[in-house]
């Protein structure tokens, strides 16, 4: 479950984006954890995951040998274990970095969203580094990355139609029912729109007293003059006259 600010930006960036804030929370909270950030070095930094696939894709020579021999390259998907804490996570990052600082970025999966680095260009950045900055800057930096794959993917329909399949497919690759993916977008979805709509309900103000009811109650009596009581005593004398 994410702490509300960051709720909260998701939601509004979704409303920016013309979609439905249940599904944005749905797939930050798949590909996230419900977490957002990790406090790193007194800074909180996005949730991060090495690569070492891509890295020894991105490397030649000296370079591929050296982030071999230190356990931070391999050819075999999967074969580069993360460690479990987000803290070992962005050290190993900083000894890719080391050996390569492109070609370690552009290795590591991104934020919320969990988006490559190497990515880069074909999202429009001017660097790697740019889309790190983006993505270091802040929760909406995060949402804003994974909203810009979404729509340079042409997903943001699928998104839209809440059809989890096409998403889970364009956004995980065709393997996404291995892990049920497109299952835990839906339940994730289901959960998080059922309690917007009883948020919703319940932020609602009560309704106004109706016009027929307010009516039914008299305005309080003006108090009477004088003279205003003696011209009624004498509108009811018929037979007494004034001249």
């Amino acid at each position: 479950m994410f702490a509300p600010q960051v709720e909260a930006a998701i939601i509004q960036l979704a409303k920016n984006a013309d979609i439905d804030p249940a599904a944005l929370l749905a797939i930050a909270e798949v590909e996230s954890g419900g977490k957002a950030s990790a406090r790193i070095d007194d800074r909180d930094e996005p949730l991060i995951r090495f690569e070492g696939h891509y890295f020894d894709r991105r490397l030649t020579g000296l370079k591929r040998a050296q982030a071999r021999a230190a356990s931070l390259a391999d050819p075999r998907a999967g074969a580069i274990r993360n460690p479990s804490s987000q803290a070992e996570r962005w050290k190993m990052l900083r000894r890719a970095a080391a050996i390569d600082h492109q070609a370690a970025h552009e290795s590591v999966s991104w934020g919320l969203g969990q988006v490559m680095g190497g990515h880069w260009r074909w999202l429009g950045f001017a660097s790697v580094d740019a889309l790190v900055a983006e993505c270091r800057e802040s929760v909406a930096g995060q949402v804003k990355l994974m909203l810009r794959y979404c729509d340079k993917a042409g997903l943001k329909p699928a998104i839209r139609a809440r059809n989890w399949a096409a998403f889970a497919k364009g956004y995980n690759g065709p393997a996404y029912a291995t892990n049920r993916y497109d299952q835990k977008l839906a339940a994730a979805y289901a959960r998080h729109a059922t309690r917007l709509k009883k948020q919703a309900k319940t932020a609602s103000p009560s309704p106004a007293a109706s016009p027929a009811y307010a009516s039914t109650t008299p305005a309080p009596d003006k108090p009477r003059t004088f003279l205003q009581g003696l011209a009624d005593w004498f509108r009811h004398q018929p037979n007494l006259s004034l001249r």
